[in-house]
């Protein structure tokens, strides 16, 4: 009988178990709830698991009568005492706790324990360095293909390099003309480039994820985090000969709204009007391109002392505003921000190739940088109002927010991918939806800039703006450039982003080749628009 009840027990063990992974297998194959399964294992198990029990009890009854007409002593007391009788008790009480506990625990380990539901299979997309690239018709790449051969080859520009992005897909990139003229190198698509004032967009957004944390209102006073700009005062009249000046109290605050938008008042020196030239040269401002020596902080701080152009949110006055909010990141994240943008855009979206200062392995893909002489013939630039123009090689210290990255055509198409995919990449969601949407509103209002407005970050085409630019391009698209000759934009509606570089600062003779690239991509891309 103890042999019995031994393997009763273990049978009983082995069909729930079985019964277990059986059904655990059903609900993966119908997609069913794990648990929905335990509860059938317990209807169907507990049931026979009480019958078995209670006919092993019966059995065990039957045994003791048999026991006690040989023997006289009371049924309990032999049942305690005889040999057989306390081994089979034992047994029976071991084997059926034991299968009690493993009844009671299996639903609580089924509920806190259970494997998540099992969806249907679905692909995984694995990240890559970029996009999958589109099958593109041959003809339609030719006008591309046609308008940068044509400028590269009467050297209005030595080299240029263009890439377009269709719903996420790469429809075009492709480096055309030479890197370096005189040892004929040719400019490849992985060289990394100057972009100048593209930096801002990054400064921006860099800021807006600070916003996502609740650490800023737009229109908080800078002053609440940069006390230098306290009590602001506004020009009224400056003397050329040496850079004096009289001012004004400012009627409010700089917002950092008007610092994204640009209509802070604040100026740029060596590009902006001659008052800002003269008192920021005065003061020892850097514009933040080739000045890699100094401190953001101290270059903020003395900034923050000087007058404004107008009163704040006057007028759109392009200038060292964004260079004040990369200051405002520092003193918001606490990190340099250099450190801050790699930590918190660089890495998450992959742009490896994006940096102040380039890394020792990364210099030798910098581009060559052009001008043009007295006769617009393109020769390479040499230091030029205090630039050298290897400036990305440089051990800096100096984080211009408003001008003073590098990278390549694919690191900045990443970016503005994750924008025009509402601040999601590869799976990560990086800004808020919400956030996006108010980043590409207009935030000036009855001002404008050009014929756009302008929202935190980008200049936003109006309807008016894209009816006189090439066909096709859409209301509510966003752009911008750098000085050296590189230029972008995102167009929502069409899902297109494209992107054109070139290295050359000025360029008299290749001033419409922005313009003229942006028709041929709509020519050639966007259906509609042939």
């Amino acid at each position: 009988m103890d042999k019995l009840l031994t393997w009763v027990a273990r049978f009983v063990q082995f069909a729930f178990w079985y019964c277990t992974d059986f059904m655990a297998n059903l609900a993966n194959r119908t997609h069913t709830s794990y648990n929905e399964t335990n509860t059938w294992v317990l209807l169907l198990l507990i049931p026979g698991l009480l019958a078995l029990l209670t006919g092993v009890r019966i059995a065990q009854w039957f045994q003791l009568r048999r026991l006690a007409a040989r023997r006289p002593p009371p049924l309990l007391s032999y049942t305690l005492n005889c040999p057989l009788g306390s081994s089979f008790f034992m047994t029976f009480r071991k084997h059926s706790l034991a299968l009690l506990l493993l009844l009671s625990g299996y639903g609580a380990v089924a509920q806190v324990a259970a494997p998540a539901r099992k969806a249907p299979a679905r692909k995984v997309v694995a990240a890559k360095a970029m996009p999958a690239t589109a099958t593109v018709d041959p003809a339609a790449a030719q006008r591309i293909d046609q308008l940068l051969r044509e400028y590269t080859a009467a050297n209005r520009v030595p080299g240029a390099i263009a890439l377009v992005m269709r719903d996420g897909k790469v429809l075009y990139r492709k480096a055309v003309g030479l890197d370096d003229v005189a040892a004929q190198t040719p400019l490849r698509t992985d060289a990394i480039v100057r972009i100048a004032s593209q930096t801002k967009a990054i400064t921006s957004i860099g800021l807006m994820l600070l916003y996502d944390e609740g650490k800023f209102q737009l229109d908080d006073p800078i002053s609440k985090y940069l006390p230098a700009f306290k009590n602001p005062k506004v020009l009224v009249s400056f003397n050329e000969k040496d850079s004096t000046y009289t001012t004004v109290p400012a009627k409010s605050e700089i917002t950092i709204r008007q610092l994204f938008t640009h209509t802070s008042g604040i100026g740029y020196p060596i590009i902006g009007s001659k008052e800002a030239r003269g008192i920021y040269a005065k003061a020892h401002i850097p514009s933040g391109i080739g000045t890699p020596a100094g401190s953001l902080a101290k270059s903020m701080d003395a900034l923050g002392a000087l007058p404004l152009m107008h009163q704040p949110g006057e007028r759109f006055t392009y200038g060292l505003s964004v260079d004040v909010l990369g200051r405002l990141i520092e003193v918001l994240s606490g990190q340099p921000l250099d450190k801050y943008l790699r930590a918190r855009l660089f890495e998450p979206l992959g742009m490896k190739d994006t940096w102040f200062y380039l890394p020792a392995d990364r210099q030798a893909r910098l581009a060559r940088l052009y001008t043009e002489d007295a006769n617009q013939q393109t020769a390479f630039m040499g230091p030029r109002d205090g630039m050298i123009p290897d400036y990305p090689k440089a051990a800096g210290t100096y984080f211009s927010g408003g001008a003073g990255l590098s990278s390549t055509i694919d690191d900045y198409a990443r970016f503005l991918q994750m924008l025009l995919d509402n601040g999601r990449y590869n799976g990560r969601q990086l800004l808020k939806p919400a956030t996006v949407a108010l980043i590409r509103q207009n935030q000036i209002g009855n001002l404008s800039q050009g014929g756009n407005k302008f929202g935190l970050g980008f200049s936003i085409v109006t309807a008016e703006s894209a009816a006189k630019q090439p066909v096709g391009l859409s209301e509510g698209s966003y752009e911008w450039g750098g000085i050296f000759g590189t230029t972008y934009w995102v167009d929502p509606k069409a899902k297109l982003v494209a992107l054109i570089y070139t290295q050359k600062y000025p360029s008299g003779t290749a001033r419409d080749l922005a313009d003229k690239f942006k028709t041929a991509v709509y020519q050639s891309f966007v259906a509609g628009s042939k």
